[in-house]
C-alpha cells in the first residue's frame, strides 16, 4: 500500500480523500511512513496540500518526530527537509537528529552551526533592544483618517523582532525578509541569511553587488565554495567597492578578459583593483 501511495503522489493522481487524510497524517500506515508521506506532500504542486502537510509536520508530537529523526533507517530526504525547514523553529528536533549515526555530515554541520548562532544570540539577547518604529516607515499611501490598526510592513515587523527570532526568519523566511536581514547590524543575523537552505544563486549575486552590506558578509560569500563557483558572484564582488581589497585581488585570477577590461574602466573600485586588472590584461597580451 505504501509504495503504491508514494507512486500516486509523485504522479499527482492521488484521490482527494486520500490526499486530505495523508496531509493530516491520518492514514493507517507506520509512523515513519506517515512522516515520509508528509515530507513528500510538503513539496506538492498544490499549495493547499503543501500548507496542510507542513502544518502537520510542525505540530507533530515531538516524542514521535524525535523517534523518527534519530532512527538510522529514516531516509536522508526526510532528515534534510526537517533540518532545513523545521529545526530553526523546533530546535529539539535538531538535537534528536544529531543522535542519528546516518545523518549526512553536511546536514550535521548545518544543524551545529545554526545552533551555535542561536546560542550566541541568546547569550547576548538582554543587551539588545528592538528598534522603535519611525513615522517614515509607515505606509505612505495609507489615509491619515483611517482608524483601523495599520498592518505592519515587513521591515517594521523585523525591526521589532529579538535577535533569535531574526535568525529563525533568516533561515526559513522569505526572499524579501532575507534581503532585509542580510543588512542587519547584528552580524549573527546577517550570517544566518547565508546559511538559509532557501537562498538562491540570484540572491547571492545580489548580495555580492550590494554597497550597503557588511564586509564580513562579502568575505563569507568568498569563503563558500558553493557561492564562489558562480562566476556572476565573482564578477559582482570584484566590481563592488565594498569588497575588501585582500578579498577582491585573488578573485581577479578568475575574471575573464572582457570583464577585466571593463574593470579597468570602473572608477568606483579601488585603484589597486583597477591597476592589478590592467596588469593581468598586459600579461595576457604577452
Amino acid at each position: 500500500m505504501y509504495e503504491r501511495l508514494v507512486e500516486l503522489i509523485r504522479e499527482g493522481i492521488i484521490p482527494d480523500v486520500i490526499r486530505q487524510k495523508a496531509c493530516r497524517g491520518e492514514l493507517p500506515i507506520s509512523l515513519l511512513e506517515k512522516i515520509e508521506i508528509l515530507v513528500l506532500l510538503a513539496g506538492d504542486k498544490n499549495e493547499e496540500t503543501r500548507n496542510c502537510a507542513f502544518q502537520s509536520l510542525e505540530s507533530w508530537p515531538p516524542e514521535e518526530l524525535e523517534q523518527v529523526l534519530s532512527d538510522p533507517a529514516t531516509p536522508v530526504a526526510v532528515l534534510e527537509f526537517v533540518a532545513y525547514n523545521l529545526t530553526p523553529s523546533r530546535r529539539e528536533l535538531g538535537t534528536a537528529m544529531l543522535r542519528n549515526p546516518s545523518l549526512p555530515e553536511e546536514v550535521r554541520e548545518w544543524i551545529e552551526s545554526t545552533a551555535a548562532l542561536f546560542a550566541e544570540a541568546e547569550a547576548s539577547e538582554p543587551l539588545e533592544v528592538p528598534l522603535p518604529f519611525s513615522a517614515g516607515e509607515e505606509d505612505k499611501d495609507a489615509s491619515p483618517e483611517r482608524e483601523a490598526p495599520k498592518k505592519l510592513t515587513v521591515l517594521q515587523r523585523i525591526r521589532a523582532m529579538p535577535a533569535v527570532e531574526k535568525i529563525k526568519t533568516a533561515l526559513i523566511g522569505s526572499q524579501e525578509e532575507r534581503l532585509i536581514l542580510v543588512r542587519d547590524s547584528n552580524r549573527l543575523v546577517a550570517r544566518a541569511v547565508l546559511q538559509s537552505a532557501k537562498l538562491s544563486d540570484h540572491e547571492v549575486e545580489n548580495y555580492a553587488s550590494m554597497h550597503d552590506i557588511s564586509e564580513e558578509i562579502l568575505r563569507r560569500i568568498v569563503l563558500s565554495r558553493k557561492f564562489i563557483k558562480n562566476y556572476a558572484v565573482i564578477h559582482a564582488l570584484v566590481n563592488n567597492p565594498r569588497t575588501p581589497i585582500d578579498v577582491g585581488l585573488p578573485l581577479l585570477h578568475h575574471v575573464i578578459e572582457r570583464d577585466l577590461k571593463m574593470l579597468v574602466l570602473n572608477r568606483n573600485v579601488s585603484d589597486v583593483i583597477r591597476n592589478t586588472a590592467d596588469k593581468f590584461l598586459r600579461r595576457k597580451k604577452h
